[in-house]
C-alpha cells in the first residue's frame, strides 16, 4: 500500500485524492485524481521502472487500432516500479462490436513473429524475439519455457511428457504445411481483460502482445466464458476463419492452461489433461 508521500512524486502535479482499485492479482492498482484530471496507476512492488515496458508499449500497439487505456507516464519511486494510464469509465456495450474490433486488430500484420518487448513474469521469462517461423516461435519461445517450469515444480509426469510431445508433433506438422500470417494479438484475450467504455466503445486492457497466429488469440476467449455467440459470428463476418478453427484450439489453449497450473497450482492439472490427452 502507497502513501501520500510516494504518490506526491509522480510527474502529475498536485494531486487531488487516491484511493485502491481492483486491478487484478499480479499489481497493486489504485484510481488517482490530479489538477481535476483522474488516472489509472498500476504499481508493482520491487521492480525496476522497465517491469512496465512490455505492457507499455503493447498498449502503444494495440491502441493504433482499438481502445486502449493509454500510457501517460512510467517510472520507479521508493524501489516501486508504476505506470500511469488515462482512466476510463466503464459502460455497457455490444459484443458484436467487440468482434468486429478484436477482428480489425487481427488484420494488423507483421512480417514475422513476436514483438519488440520480451517480459520477465514471476514464473518465467517470455521471449518475443522476431523469428520468421511460427513453428519455432512456438515451441521454443512459448511452449518450451513452460515446460521446463511445470517440470521444475514438479506439477508434470510421464503420461503429460508423453501427450505433450504428441501434442508438439501434431502442431509442427500441421503448421509446416499450414504457416499462418503474423497478427497482431492481444495475448491475453480472457473476459477480465475486455470492457466497454462508457460510450459503449470495447476497450482492451493489460496487454501480453505479441505479433502471431489469430487463433492463439482467439483460443483464450474460449477457455473461461464471457464472449457470447455474438461476438464469434461479428469477428467472422469481418475476418473470416480458416475452416477447422475448432480442432486446432486445443494445441492453442494449452499453453494458457498451464501457465495456471505453473501460476495457480494443482487445481489446473484436470484442465491441462483434457487437453492432452487429445493428443
Amino acid at each position: 500500500m502507497e502513501n501520500d508521500e510516494w504518490f506526491d512524486q509522480l510527474p502529475l502535479g498536485p494531486i487531488d485524492s487516491w484511493q485502491p482499485v481492483s486491478g487484478g492479482d499480479i499489481n497493486e492498482a489504485y484510481q488517482l485524481v490530479a489538477q481535476g484530471k483522474t488516472y489509472f496507476i498500476k504499481v508493482q512492488p520491487n521492480q525496476a521502472a522497465s517491469y512496465f515496458a512490455h505492457e507499455q508499449r503493447g498498449l502503444q500497439e494495440l491502441n493504433k487500432v482499438i481502445a486502449t487505456p493509454y500510457p501517460i507516464a512510467n517510472g520507479q519511486i521508493d524501489g516501486d516500479a508504476y505506470l500511469v494510464l488515462n482512466w476510463i469509465d466503464e459502460g455497457n456495450g455490444a459484443q458484436a462490436d467487440l468482434g468486429r474490433a478484436v477482428a480489425k486488430m487481427h488484420q494488423q500484420h507483421h512480417d514475422q513473429f513476436g514483438f519488440y518487448t520480451s517480459h520477465h513474469t514471476k514464473a518465467l521469462f517470455k521471449d518475443n524475439h522476431f523469428n520468421d517461423d511460427w513453428v519455432d516461435y512456438y515451441v521454443n519461445q512459448r511452449l518450451m519455457p513452460e515446460h521446463a517450469t511445470v517440470q521444475k515444480l514438479g506439477r508434470w509426469n510421464d503420461w503429460r511428457e508423453s501427450h505433450f510431445q504428441n501434442m508438439v508433433n501434431q502442431f509442427e506438422q500441421y503448421y509446416r504445411q499450414n504457416p499462418p500470417i503474423a497478427s497482431l494479438c492481444h495475448g491475453d484475450l480472457w473476459a477480465g481483460n475486455f470492457m466497454f467504455a462508457s460510450d459503449g466503445t470495447p476497450t482492451l486492457i493489460d496487454p501480453d502482445a505479441l505479433y502471431g497466429d489469430r487463433e492463439y488469440d482467439l483460443a483464450m476467449t474460449t477457455i473461461f466464458g464471457g464472449f457470447s455467440q455474438d461476438f464469434y459470428t461479428a469477428y467472422n463476418e469481418d475476418y473470416p476463419l480458416k475452416a477447422g478453427f475448432e480442432n486446432r484450439l486445443p494445441w492453442y489453449q494449452f499453453y494458457y492452461l498451464c501457465m495456471h497450473l505453473i501460476l495457480f497450482g494443482a487445481s489446473y492439472g484436470p484442465s491441462v489433461d483434457r487437453i492432452l490427452s487429445q493428443y
